[in-house]
This record gives structure tokens, sequence and C-alpha cells, in this order.
């Protein structure tokens, strides 16, 4: 029997996912091995303090703070240290002495992806991340590999597990945001400070590596238009539910042609993340907790979609151990690493050169002629209502009636419907625009 030849791993990091990736290395390793064609030996494992408890009881002689040496050392590299440096420093390290790596980070890929693809390409090693995106669910090997024959039209994703929980809290319980965040943090499912989550800089963060496969072009933060959950109210998501939809945090990716803006007429990619209201009948209105899932919508393949846990020790690991696997075999087998598909050039657009429907609600003055001035002022703007609601209520200390107003509209430009609410809130009849949510799906 041919002896298997030793490929040395090197782990950058040992938190919650280190920590599980680095215990199936050592549990699995015989599994592994015949999966991968080499025995896949942890060399080492590169943190910052040696002393930190651990999720896992690991041999100490593993752990390292010199992870220079470690990635220098090393047939395959292991980066879940997450941030920009020194996390960006030893990968390009790591690449340059022959590596291959495996990455979680979605901020250095979404900040500075191109130069490492650029890197990995010069050197001909892998550069894989299927962690990056959506945890355990894999979206990515799909979308690069098995859709690479086809044109991927649109990508709709829950990428973020933390916010999906806060808003299905919201929509199960009726729980206002701030409850809904803190059940999250004491379940473990939000860090102490939450920005990242909440204002969707982490979906951001996602959608632009997902757009960037999807589109064969390199996109980045700075392409992608972000808006988070925190104005997202229980009233919001009483009225929705009321009206038939659920709010989710998406992440939108979609080859679209520009409407109502200086770049009407041109073919172009928008990216964007905000929450969206969905019918309750689409596959995504239908994940729960702090699931994650992806909708494809392809030319030939049509509606896909992918679904799983998208956050956890265990589970993310099981991603990297998938990317680990691929990367090992293709040293064992030889012949340069894959080349990143993301060579075209197609144009990102700006926010307003998208075509979406409109959620709004108004507080408006209970008088005569108010939905009549409202609607004509929509007409005005090419805006076509198709749902209107409304609710009288009666102030319980001054003793005056007020109406709420919920409208759903067509499908328009994003620059006409931006005006038509600016155009509102001037009416002398509006009180106050109390919410204003994008609709998908419909």
């Amino acid at each position: 029997m041919t002896e298997l030849r030793t490929l040395k791993v090197a782990l950058l990091g040992c938190g919650n996912v280190g920590a599980q990736v680095a215990r199936i290395l050592i549990d699995d390793a015989g599994t592994l091995a015949p999966r991968t064609g080499a025995r896949l030996e942890l060399a080492g494992i590169a943190v910052r303090n040696l002393d930190a408890e651990r999720d896992v009881d690991l041999p100490r002689d593993l752990f390292t703070t010199d992870g220079e040496t470690l990635v220098k050392e090393a047939d395959l590299v292991i980066e879940l240290m997450g941030g920009i440096e020194p996390a960006r420093s030893l990968i390009l390290s790591a690449i340059q002495n022959g590596a291959s790596v495996v990455t979680g980070n979605k901020a250095l890929l979404a900040a500075d992806g191109p130069a490492l693809y650029e890197e990995a390409d010069k050197a001909g090693v892998e550069l894989s991340y299927e962690a990056a995106v959506a945890g355990a669910i894999p979206i990515l090997r799909p979308i690069r590999d098995s859709l690479s024959g086809d044109r991927i039209t649109r990508v709709l994703g829950i990428v973020n597990g933390t916010t999906n929980f806060i808003l299905d809290q919201m929509d199960s319980t009726g729980a206002q945001f701030a409850d809904a965040l803190a059940e999250a943090q004491r379940l473990g499912y939000a860090e102490a400070d939450p920005t990242a989550d909440v204002e969707g800089h982490d979906a951001a963060a996602k959608a632009a590596i997902l757009a960037s496969l999807s589109f064969h072009t390199r996109f980045d933060l700075e392409n992608v238009y972000c808006e988070g959950i925190t104005r997202v109210s229980a009233a919001d998501i009483a009225a929705a539910k009321e009206a038939g939809f659920v709010i989710k945090l998406l992440a939108i990716a979609e080859k679209i042609t520009a409407t109502g803006t200086e770049t009407a007429g041109n073919e172009g990619v928008s990216v964007r993340v905000h929450p969206t209201l969905l019918p309750r009948e689409h596959p995504l209105a239908a994940v729960r907790g702090a699931f994650n899932a992806v909708f494809v919508e392809a030319e030939n393949a049509g509606e896909l979609m992918f679904y799983g846990q998208g956050a956890g020790g265990t589970p993310t690991a099981s991603a990297v151990l998938g990317d680990l696997v691929s990367a090992a075999r293709r040293i064992v087998l030889g012949g340069p690493g894959r080349i990143e598909s993301t060579t075209g050039h197609v144009p990102a657009l700006p926010i307003d050169a998208a075509t979406t429907s409109y959620y709004i609600g108004l507080d408006v003055a209970d008088q005569p002629g108010v939905l009549a001035k409202i609607a004509q002022l929509f007409a005005e703007h090419g805006v076509s209502i198709e749902i209107m609601r409304q609710t009288i209520h009666r102030d319980a200390d001054s003793n005056v009636e007020s109406a709420e107003l919920r409208i759903v509209t067509h499908r328009a430009s994003e620059a006409a419907l931006a005006a038509t609410v600016e155009a509102v809130k001037a009416l002398d009849v509006i009180n106050s625009v109390t919410s204003v949510l994008r609709v998908e799906g419909a």
C-alpha cells in the first residue's frame, strides 16, 4: 500500500470556530486522510494569548504566538483570526510561500479581497472562503462551480443569524427591538456590541462576496448600499403581518437595467442590504431563528434555495474543513490552484438605479380629502399604490383623532419612490412618516 504523504496545516486563531476546526483535525485525522489522499497534520495554532480559555481541550504544545514562522512552514493555512491585520499580512505571507489558504474572514475579503485573489492566482495556490458566508451552508462553491455555466440574475440572502433571530422574535412575540436584542445577547446570538450585525455591516460584507462570485466582477463594501434594522419597530412588524408580510434583513445582488438616474438605460449590478418585506408564502419568509438561507435565481436553473445554520463553531468548522479537503486534494493531485472567476467588468449601480416596491407608514390628519391628496401626489411621481390601509386612533390626552396609513406601492424606480416620500413629508396633512421599508417578492 502506498504511503500517504503528510501535509502540514497551520491554524491562525482558536476562537469558537478555530477550536472546533482543531478538534476535528485531531479527532478525525484517520477519516480525513483517505478523502484527501494525504495525512493532514495540525502543525500549530497561532494565538494572541497562550493562556486564554478555549472551548476545546487541545494539546498545549500546539499553541504559539509566532504566526509568521508557522505559516512559512505550512502546506495549508486556515485563517480564523478575523479583522484586517495581522490576518491580511499572514495570508499574504502564506500565499507567497506557496501555501493554499482557507479563510472565514468576510470583512477582509470584502475590503481587500481583489488583492488577495490576485496574489493567489500569481502563486498558483488556492484561496478558499466558503465559511465567510452563511456558515455551514454550501453556497459559494455552488455559485462558483455548479452554476458557472449558467447566468445568475439575482441573489437574495438572509446571511446574518443575529438579525434574523431579532426580527423573528419581534414577529412571533410582538417584542420591541431592544427586548429582542437583549434576548439574542442572553442566548449568545448577539455580541455585547452588536453594531456590526444590527447596522447591517456584517451582511454587507457577505453581500459583496456573493455579488462578486455571482456576477464575475469584483465588488467591495463601497459598492454595497447598507441599512440596518435598528429603526424597525414593533408597529412595523405588526402592520406587515396584518398585510401578509414578514420583515427580514436581506442581502440582495441583482443584475438590472438602471432607471430614473444619470445611469438610466445602463446594465449593471445593484448590491444592497436593508430590511425588506417579504410575502409570507415566499421561501425566505419561513427562515426562523438564527438560521440563514440564500435564494438564487438563474436563467437556466431557475430558482434555488440553500438553507442551514449560518453561524456557530461546529457548523462553520464544517465549511472550513470542506475547503481544506478540497485544497489538499489539489495539492496531492497537482495542477494550479483554482483561478478566481471574478474577472468581469459589470458596473456597480447606486441604490437609486434599482426598481423596488415600498411600504410606507404615515401618521396623517383625520379629515376629508387626505387620501385623495396623497394618491394624487403618488400619481404625479409615477408611483402606483397597490395596497392602502387606514386605522383611526384617538390621543388619550388631547382627544384628537388621527389616522395611520400603511401603503404598499407597485414597483417603480427607487429614485421616484424616494422623491415621492420626500414630497409626502411636505404635505400639510401629514403629521409624520413613521416608516419606509422596501418590498421584494410580491
